[in-house]
């Protein structure tokens, strides 16, 4: 599972909720700050069309052709302003948030939390003033690292010719950035690469900045729709925040769980047992109005878009028997790999296992029984016989 997101924000946003909400788990929920002091790990899952309907046959692993890929993620500390300067448990969250791929980035969008987190009456905080600090501090934290060792490596670049790009991703590797990420942010800011040593703060914050938004890329997701006003969540929808309820998600899922109703993750609606009592019925309208008024509580599409969207990840099937798209037990498309867009075969193949990437030979298109070219770009949905010498 190599694809890991991390969900941030700061205190009493509901991320812990919205952890629960995608995996689940049992997590400690209260509205106090830093209800998470060490980070929640889990999986979550993203949903895609099974091809087994299309194929008319039964896999065993989607359920109603709904086929759900795991994803690690992490419900990291609580972020406060200044974190990156140490404030509150900012170096906790900082250290979380190394192995994320990318940041669904949680905000209370009622206004009913201050910037710090603490509880304020609903609506009197403006929760746009949320989604800049964030981006912030990941800047000023990657500025930081960078900072203290900065004249005596941009001397040592100069002095023994040493390359900027692998320099600079050698000291923010910890923080998941590599010389490809630094090639792209340099080339961008245009910055002069033979005289680093003369580099400016504000240069070097920029150049962070640029790291930051290629390495971490983000999503927001304003939480608590149920109590926000109309007006907020209009103000949030257009600066691109996905509506999310996942308080609503939650108690979908637990239903779902006791058989009370039947909801597959994503859904834009649900389906009653008759046996519910009025106050479960109740209950469940207001959830469903919610759900009719934003297409679902926004949850699976806040994962599907990071993962879809914001990393540009497809899903691919490998099998071993084509014409019987299984494995050598039978088992009907028994794995769903998420790899990078523009990935090749041969990508694939080491994904499966190190021995069959070096023996790769060549791959075949399990639908259509046709020799894939090496250079051929897997597409979403495609399923793919790997041969390779044993």
């Amino acid at each position: 599972m190599a694809v890991s997101v991390a969900l941030a924000g700061k205190p009493n946003c509901g991320k812990s909720t919205f952890f629960k909400a995608a995996t689940l788990a049992n997590v400690e929920i209260a509205n106090y700050p830093f209800t998470t002091i060490d980070a929640n790990n889990g999986v979550a899952y993203v949903r895609t069309t099974c091809p087994c309907r299309e194929l008319k046959l039964d896999c065993g692993n989607c359920r109603d052709g709904v086929r759900f890929v795991p994803i690690g993620i992490i419900d990291v500390a609580g972020l406060v302003p200044d974190a990156h300067k140490g404030r509150g448990l900012g170096n906790a969250f900082l250290d979380n948030l190394r192995q994320a791929k990318a940041i669904i980035h949680v905000i209370d969008a009622s206004g009913g939390t201050d910037i710090e987190g603490a509880p304020v009456p609903v609506g009197s905080h403006d929760p746009l003033e949320d989604i800049a600090f964030l981006e912030h501090e990941i800047t000023m934290w990657m500025f930081g690292i960078l900072k203290r060792n900065w004249e005596k490596l941009a001397r040592k670049v100069q002095a023994e010719g040493l390359k900027l790009e692998e320099t600079i991703a050698g000291q923010l590797e910890g923080a998941g950035i590599t010389d490809a990420h630094v090639k792209s942010a340099l080339t961008k800011l245009k910055l002069p690469r033979d005289k680093p040593h003369m580099w400016t703060d504000e240069q070097i914050i920029l150049l962070s900045d640029m790291l930051r938004a290629e390495s971490k890329p983000l999503i927001i997701a304003a939480n608590k729709i149920d109590t926000a006003s109309p007006e907020n969540i209009e103000r949030l929808v257009k600066v691109g925040a996905i509506p999310v309820s996942a308080a609503a998600e939650v108690a979908l899922r637990l239903a779902d769980k006791s058989g009370a109703i039947k909801y597959i993750p994503g859904d834009a609606d649900f389906t009653e047992s008759p046996a519910l009592s009025g106050a479960q019925k109740e209950a469940l309208s207001k959830i469903r109005a919610l759900m009719k008024k934003y297409g679902g509580t926004g949850i699976q599409k806040c994962i599907n878009d990071t993962v879809f969207n914001l990393l540009d990840l497809v899903v691919v099937y490998p099998v071993e028997d084509e014409n019987k798209f299984s494995d050598k037990h039978g088992r009907i498309l028994p794995d769903a790999f998420l790899v990078k867009k523009g990935s090749t075969p041969r990508d694939l193949a080491f994904m499966v296992h190190t021995d069959i990437g070096k023996g790769f030979l060549y791959a075949v298109d399990a639908r259509t029984k046709m020799r894939l070219g090496e250079k051929h770009e897997l597409k979403n949905g495609e399923i793919v016989k790997i041969v390779a010498v044993k």
